[in-house]
């Protein structure tokens, strides 16, 4: 008796079918970056605040200065070891 209402829950009811979310309905978006041209990626620079420029701008820089200074100083330092030393830089010591 046990055994078959055991099995009786195991089989799916109305309640426990799977159904397609309302969400899934709906037609896929079409994705913002798919298949835009330069022209069209320049528009929407339009969609930028203008607030948010500024920063850009000097962030921009910031980032120029520090590409700059590190390989200036890459460059110039002759105490900045940039390769290992053999036995020949051993022997000037």
């Amino acid at each position: 008796m046990r055994s078959t209402a055991a099995l009786r829950s195991l089989q799916p009811t109305a309640r426990m079918m799977f159904r397609q979310s309302p969400r899934m309905m709906r037609p896929v978006p079409k994705e913002d970056q798919a298949g835009h041209t330069i022209s069209q990626r320049l528009r929407k620079l339009k969609q930028i605040p203008a607030e948010l420029i500024p920063l850009a701008v000097v962030v921009g820089f910031a980032i120029f200065a520090a590409g700059y200074s590190s390989a200036r100083k890459f460059f110039v330092d002759k105490n900045l070891r940039l390769s290992r030393t053999g036995a020949a830089g051993r022997a000037d010591h």
